[in-house]
């Protein structure tokens, strides 16, 4: 009987830390839907996270350690990059796609622009292996891992285990990336009844359900579907999304459907990055779609805005910035782990 009680203790133990991590990374913000990503196969832990962080921030996973995974998703652009249309990997080449805007993963269930990945667990693979890109494979970056001077310690007290593994690896990036979460812009205070839209952002809110919310769905400002938004083809990129994988016809021409928050920040638009500006998405919308066989419903005529109505509606997406989030410490590069670790390696060299 004692010892049955023992166990009781330890099990509630255990579940209350668990909550209290979860309560300080990640909570379900009020009137969103459940997520997707399932938390009792890698439930968050405070140690996992932080290794996470330091991964995403540390060129070590790149064959020439000099890309990271902050070099195209930097925090303070939505973790997007707005230097480049295209994303830039090892060696300064050039890759084939713009790179995302990073947050509220745990609500998608697959990823990438043409969905090639369908699980968050795995998706750190996909740039870790791309030639352009990080061009490494996972069985060289444990090694390096193995052999750094933090990482087996960092693993330790993440996993109980100083042998690394690249399960565990992607598992941390993974863990990193579900605390990117973004529901504090102004939008949701308006939402929560903290403050009220002036007349030109409520203008502007009318705008965006009449024409832009069914593929931007509230509160997460997506459908994370797949959709043709009538974007003539790039002539040099030749880029046919969704059906590279799906190998259907049916799927040409159509990309996810990128989420609306913080798009003040996530510039350039669009899967090639072709437009700098929202005013160039919104004339895009007006005159520029191109028609199609697979063409979303929604834009078989093209939508009708005045030029005010234009200012107006991006005074609303302007409330979808989240400045909390682009400013949290909590989500910044770890000086504490990689800094030390810097100033060493120019010390010995």
């Amino acid at each position: 009987m004692k010892k049955q009680a023992s166990v009781f203790i330890v099990i509630c133990f255990a579940f209350v830390a668990f909550q209290s991590v979860n309560e300080f990374y990640f909570q379900i913000p009020l009137h969103w839907p459940a997520t997707e990503y399932n938390f009792t196969k890698n439930p968050l832990d405070a140690d996992k996270v932080e290794l996470g962080r330091a991964l995403f921030y540390d060129p070590i996973l790149s064959r020439n350690t000099t890309i990271s995974c902050a070099s195209c998703h930097s925090q303070f652009t939505a973790f997007a990059h707005v230097d480049h249309a295209l994303s830039h990997g090892i060696n300064d080449q050039t890759g084939t796609r713009n790179a995302p805007a990073l947050m509220n993963l745990a609500w998608q269930k697959s990823f990438m622009w043409d969905g090639a990945i369908n699980h968050l667990d795995m998706q750190a693979l996909a740039p870790i292996s791309h030639p352009l890109e990080m061009d490494e494979k996972l069985e060289n970056v444990v090694l390096k891992l193995q052999q750094s001077a933090i990482y087996p310690k960092l693993f330790y007290k993440a996993f109980g285990d100083s042998l690394i593994t690249g399960e565990h690896t992607l598992k941390s990036i993974s863990q990193f990336l579900l605390i990117l979460v973004s529901s504090n812009s102004e939008y949701d205070k308006v939402m929560n009844g903290k403050e009220v839209f002036t007349e030109q952002e409520s203008i502007g809110y009318k705008l965006f359900q009449k024409n832009c919310a069914s593929c931007h769905q509230e509160p997460l400002f997506t459908t994370s579907e797949y959709e043709n938004n009538g974007l003539p083809i790039d002539a040099e990129l030749k880029d046919y999304g969704r059906m590279k994988i799906s190998l259907n016809p049916g799927d040409s021409l159509k990309f996810k459907v990128p989420t609306l928050r913080n798009i003040e920040f996530s510039f350039p638009y669009m899967h090639d990055g072709r437009f700098k500006k929202l005013s160039e998405v919104l004339d895009h919308y007006t005159s520029g779609i191109q028609n199609s066989n697979t063409l979303s419903e929604q834009l078989q005529k093209p939508i009708a805005l005045t030029s005010n109505e234009k200012v107006d509606l991006i005074s609303f997406l302007l409330t979808l910035t989240d400045k909390e989030f682009l400013f949290n410490p909590k989500l910044s590069f770890p000086r504490n782990i990689l800094l030390p670790v810097t100033q060493q390696s120019k010390t010995n060299q």
